[in-house]
């Protein structure tokens, strides 16, 4: 799984999922790419199913970049707990994922395998998503 090497805290506070992407949502390396048109946390394990998903369809053809990372720490109480007793204990890794921001490049495949890869690909994900190509952008972007 995803997860960063270290980090200053290891607890972070939940905080708000408000507005656009800021940045990461223009084409950087593919032709084609899966962009998110909803606001959600993308757990670690769901990358990595979205990641299998398409190299498992486009047959490892062509390459693929993924755009995102788990850099949030998401802690959980056990079940039962009663209230109090502070913040639970880390239980997975996150990453935050605005409107507009791009999670998957893909280049080097033919565009119908793609877009049937990234269908695949966006089942596994809790956000709503649209394929794009850099022709349909306008080539530079």
């Amino acid at each position: 799984m995803l997860m960063p090497k270290r980090v200053k805290y290891r607890k972070m506070q939940k905080g708000r999922m408000r507005g656009r992407s800021k940045n990461g949502f223009s084409f950087a390396f593919g032709e084609y790419a899966l962009k998110s048109e909803s606001a959600a946390y993308v757990t670690d394990r769901q990358i990595e199913a979205a990641r299998v998903a398409i190299n498992r369809h486009m047959k490892r053809v062509g390459k693929l970049w993924v755009r995102i990372f788990p850099d949030r720490p998401v802690t959980k109480k056990p079940a039962e707990v009663r209230m109090g007793g502070g913040k639970g204990a880390l239980d997975h890794w996150a990453a935050i994922v605005k409107p507009g921001r791009i999670l998957f490049e893909v280049s080097g495949a033919p565009e119908n395998v793609v877009r049937e890869a990234f269908e695949l690909a966006a089942h596994k994900l809790p956000v709503k998503t649209r394929c794009l190509s850099r022709a349909d952008v306008g080539g530079i972007s």
